[in-house]
């Protein structure tokens, strides 16, 4: 019988444990988080054994064990809550504190890392070069050097590096995949993922600084396309273009009330791994200068317009916007997408679970994977 794997969980923020030290809190469709919950019904049907955390700060332990407490084992039965903490609760600030988190981890067990774009590569590679597997949140690096350099020490060391993208794992948008495969050369893509201000209050500590909204929220829909087309596709020309002014706004006005930023935010905020990588430390640049608030530059949207190449010799063109300056709407996450192919197109509203297929073969449909994939 296979042993149970011991995880590490490095960033104890929104998307692992639920939690936010803000008076917004954490958005309404991760309120208990994703990865702590998850994982303790894992432990529940004896494919976990230890959980630990780690965060940047132990200030925040009590609290997050609090928000586990009332989310979790309040709310769901027969649940082990039970986690180990790093670093110790009265440790203010510790960048470094996932070296000593994974030191008493064994080879084979897993890493979870959801904490801000540009502190993933130094974590993945320390867990990697202790043979640990590794989950990241998307994006898993910040350059392709990066990327290609975690897929050698990967092969190198024999773990799994996984990314945690998973609108592949959404039957709707499996589906659509399914059925974009058959709609012969890819001719437009247009995606859009919009969140609510009060999301940027989550985020004060990196937005504009350390990574951005297309970073964020794009990547879904960039992966989603890329995995629609691969072997068929390949993009050739990449174009930016982004607007500006009311996040700038909204940032000032949560950083001035944070007196600059640091005292309320978790690793998922700022980040770690200072001084364990190129690419790792509190935050890069801007912060370092000394004027946070007066400093920050964080676009309201970004779009990117992409050329894409197909096998025949014809060509494509796929649009991905994301924002993070909408109002408050009926659910957390706008997010669409319009995709055409040579044969057909597919619609798909995923807030609202709208599909919809239209071919010149067979013309228009509504279609409906939640009851029967046909």
């Amino acid at each position: 019988m296979e042993q149970p794997i011991n995880v590490l969980m490095v960033g104890a923020g929104e998307y692992t444990v639920g939690f936010v030290p803000t008076k917004e809190g954490a958005a309404s469709d991760k309120s208990a988080g994703v990865i702590a919950i998850t994982l303790m019904d894992l432990r529940r049907l004896g494919k976990v054994q230890r959980l630990v955390l780690c965060d940047r700060s132990g200030r925040h332990f009590p609290a997050v064990r609090d928000t586990i407490k009332r989310k979790i084992q309040d709310v769901y039965r027969d649940m082990d809550v039970t986690i180990e903490t790093h670093p110790a609760d009265e440790v203010e600030e510790d960048n470094t504190a996932y070296l000593a988190a994974m030191a008493g981890m064994r080879p084979g067990d897993m890493v979870t890392i959801f904490t801000p774009d540009h502190t993933h590569y130094p974590i993945a590679l320390a867990a990697i070069q202790r043979g640990l597997h590794v989950l990241i949140a998307k994006p898993a690096v910040k350059s392709l050097q990066h990327h290609h350099h975690l897929v050698q020490a990967a092969a190198e060391k024999g773990v799994l590096v996984a990314v945690e993208f998973h609108k592949r794992f959404d039957p709707i948008y499996t589906d659509a995949r399914d059925r974009i495969r058959g709609l012969g050369p890819f001719a437009f893509f247009s995606s859009t993922m919009t969140q609510p201000k009060k999301q940027l209050h989550t985020f004060a500590g990196w937005a504009g600084r350390s990574s951005d909204i297309s970073f964020y929220l794009n990547s879904h829909h960039i992966d989603f396309h890329a995995w629609s087309v691969q072997g068929q596709s390949r993009p050739m020309v990449v174009v930016a273009s982004a607007a500006r002014g009311k996040a700038n706004e909204v940032l000032r006005d949560v950083l001035g009330e944070r007196g600059g930023g640091g005292a309320a935010a978790t690793q998922e905020d700022h980040g770690v791994g200072e001084g364990a990588g190129e690419n790792a430390g509190l935050v890069e640049g801007k912060e370092a200068e000394g004027d946070p608030v007066g400093s920050v530059d964080v676009e309201d949207a970004i779009t990117l317009m992409v050329q894409w190449q197909n096998k025949g010799g014809s060509c494509g063109t796929a649009l991905y916007t994301a924002s993070w300056i909408a109002p408050p709407t009926d659910c957390h996450t706008q997010q669409y997408f319009h995709y055409m192919g040579h044969q057909g197109e597919v619609r798909v509203d995923q807030a609202h679970r709208g599909f919809t297929m239209a071919t010149d073969a067979a013309g228009f449909a509504t279609l409906n994977p939640l009851y029967m994939k046909v």
